[in-house]
Parts: structure tokens; C-alpha cells; sequence
């Protein structure tokens, strides 16, 4: 009984330091007083497992909690071009967007519509939207759409349920720590058929701002505003997209890369990034200008950067294993030698 007290006193003071809604403070300051009441007439131990992990998930939400944002359109431009080759239309569309919303709300809140990047796999979707984050200073968290099977992934579940938890967009705001943050929902093209319409609609509700500002968790089951976080879609066709939800997309068209483009940014970031995050040093492998034309299609054609960068990451590997091994200090790849280094998929 001394612990089952602990716990509850536990609760009661997390609530009384946590900055709460006042509505939701008072729901479960209530909740723990019926649970005190019933566990002196001899209640179900259970209901405390499930009173603390409410107040605990209520308590660690960002409710009043935002980040400062960065308004310089100059960094954000050295931002995006530091982490992306080319894409110059897509950049510039990127900071108009921004541009407009900072000189007309005062703020970088991101009203409807909401950015969606369109294009195949490998295409750099994903860190794009990565990179608007990192320039506006804001955390980041990625939600992936792909097969999820049904709404309550997003919406949560209610708390009659016996294994009922939060959905992604509660566990995201947990994460980041900040109501004001930039969510990517990452291919909304790929869930489950069977539950795509359900989705779709919850869908409807995070991007529209007329809804937004009070989004219902069912296990929260309070009301929660997302009017402040700066959503990101992606997908790799609109086809199997809602009509609804599309009315509220700024749709943006990835483009393919070229060899030629595919060249410059292996040598620009990735073989550099490759390098860094295998431990080797700058001296240790060089990739002459022959090899990069035969590495660049290991499979064929590929529209994105995904297998550039696995061979690039491959052959840095093997280095990096005879560099320990053998000893050896400085290897170049080229021609004669790429087949020994070069992955076999």
C-alpha cells in the first residue's frame, strides 16, 4: 500500500509542476482523486496502471512549449544549398512560400496549403523536408505513412481499450518536445488499402487549419492545437491520394537526376558524408574521375540517389576493412581495381 501511496503522490506533484491546460489539469487532478478514493474502498489495483500512464503521457506534452524560429530567408537559402545539388526552382519555390508567410502572419506558422514533394525513391523528398527544418531551427520528426493499417495509428486509441496508447502525432510532439514543430507525414500514398478513406480523413482534419487547432487524440481526449506545427507531406504519385486531402497540398514535382548530376553530388556529399561516417580519413580512399560514370548505374538506370549512395557506402566499407586489416594507408579506386571494391548486390 506504501508504493501504490508513493505513486499517487508522484502524480500529484508532476501535475502540480506542470504548466497544464486548465481543463485537463482539473480532468486529472479528478482522476486521481476518484482513484485514491476507490483504492481505499478496496478498488482494482489496475486502474493505477492506468491513471499514471495518462497523467504521465498528459504531463510530457509540449502544451505551451515552442522553439525560437529562424526568419532569415539568406540562411535558409545556404542552408538548403549546403545540403542539396540543383533543385533551383524547387528551392526557390521553398523560400517564396516562406516568404509570403513571414510578411504576412509575422511568424513562420504554416497555414494551408501544405508543402507535398512528389517523385520516386531516392529523389531526396525526405531531406528536403529535413533540411526546411534544420533552417528554420525547429525540431524534426518524421511520421511514416507507408502500409499503415488504420487511423487510430494517427488518432490513438481510447483508453477502454486494454493496450490503448497515444497515435503518432501525440508520440511526435512527446519527442520533439515543442509545439511548434516541423512534421514530416512521409508517403500518405502508401497506407493500406482497406483503411486508406479513414485516413485519409484524419488527414484532412492535420492539414486544415480550420480543424487543426483542436485535434482530438482519443487517448489523450482533449483537444489538442496543431496550428503552430509546420507540416510536410510527401509521396511518390497523387493517385491514391483523397481529393480532400489534396485540396490542401501544394503539390511539388521531384525531378530525376541526370548521370551528370548524379556525378557531382557523389562527389560533393556523398563520398565526403560516406567517409566521415565509415572512419576513414580524407587521404584514405580517392575515387579517380573514370570510376564515376561506372558506378553511378551499378543496376541501371535509377532516378534517384539510393543506389549511388549504397555502392559509394559499399566500396568506403571494404576500405575501411582493409584498412584495419592490411593495414593499408591510402588506396585509389579506379578501373583496373573497381570490381574488387565495388558491391555485389
Amino acid at each position: 500500500m506504501t508504493k501504490i501511496l508513493s505513486e499517487i503522490v508522484r502524480l500529484e506533484d508532476k501535475l502540480a509542476k506542470t504548466k497544464l491546460p486548465e481543463e485537463l489539469a482539473g480532468k486529472s487532478a479528478g482522476m486521481l482523486e476518484r482513484l485514491r478514493l476507490s483504492l481505499e474502498l478496496g478498488g482494482n489495483i489496475a486502474e493505477l496502471d492506468r491513471v499514471s500512464q495518462y497523467i504521465d503521457w498528459a504531463t510530457s506534452l509540449p502544451w505551451f512549449t515552442k522553439v525560437s524560429e529562424t526568419k532569415d530567408l539568406a540562411e535558409t537559402r545556404k542552408i538548403l544549398d549546403s545540403n542539396h545539388y540543383g533543385l533551383t526552382e524547387i528551392k526557390e519555390r521553398i523560400l517564396e512560400y516562406l516568404a509570403v508567410l513571414i510578411l504576412k502572419s509575422g511568424s513562420l506558422n504554416l497555414h494551408a496549403p501544405i508543402l507535398c514533394f512528389v517523385g520516386l525513391v531516392g529523389t531526396g523528398k525526405t531531406t528536403l523536408a529535413a533540411s526546411i527544418a534544420q533552417a528554420l531551427s525547429r525540431p524534426f520528426w518524421r511520421i511514416p505513412f507507408g502500409g499503415m493499417g488504420g487511423a487510430a495509428n494517427l488518432r490513438g486509441q481510447s483508453r477502454v481499450y486494454p493496450d490503448a496508447e497515444p497515435g503518432q502525432i501525440v508520440k511526435a510532439l512527446k519527442k520533439v518536445g515543442a509545439a511548434n514543430p516541423v512534421l514530416l507525414l512521409d508517403e500518405i500514398d502508401r497506407v493500406s488499402e482497406e483503411s486508406r478513406s479513414d485516413i485519409m480523413g484524419v488527414l484532412v482534419e492535420l492539414l486544415d487549419l480550420e480543424q487543426n487547432f483542436a485535434f482530438l487524440d482519443h487517448y489523450i481526449d482533449f483537444p489538442i492545437d496543431l496550428s503552430q506545427v509546420l507540416f510536410i507531406t510527401t509521396a511518390n504519385n497523387t493517385t491514391n491520394i483523397a481529393t480532400a486531402v489534396l485540396d490542401r497540398l501544394e503539390v511539388i514535382q521531384m525531378p530525376a537526376y541526370s548521370d551528370s548530376e548524379k556525378i557531382i553530388i557523389g562527389k560533393k556529399y556523398i563520398l565526403l558524408k560516406a567517409i566521415l561516417e565509415t572512419g576513414l580519413g580524407q587521404t584514405q580512399v580517392v575515387f579517380e574521375e573514370e570510376v564515376w560514370p561506372k558506378i553511378v548505374r551499378p543496376l541501371g538506370f535509377d532516378p534517384g540517389m539510393r543506389s549511388l549512395e549504397r555502392t559509394v557506402y559499399g566500396i568506403c566499407r571494404k576500405v575501411a576493412k582493409l584498412a584495419l586489416e592490411e593495414k593499408v594507408k591510402s588506396i585509389k579506386i579506379n578501373s583496373a581495381n573497381l570490381s574488387r571494391f565495388i558491391p555485389s548486390w
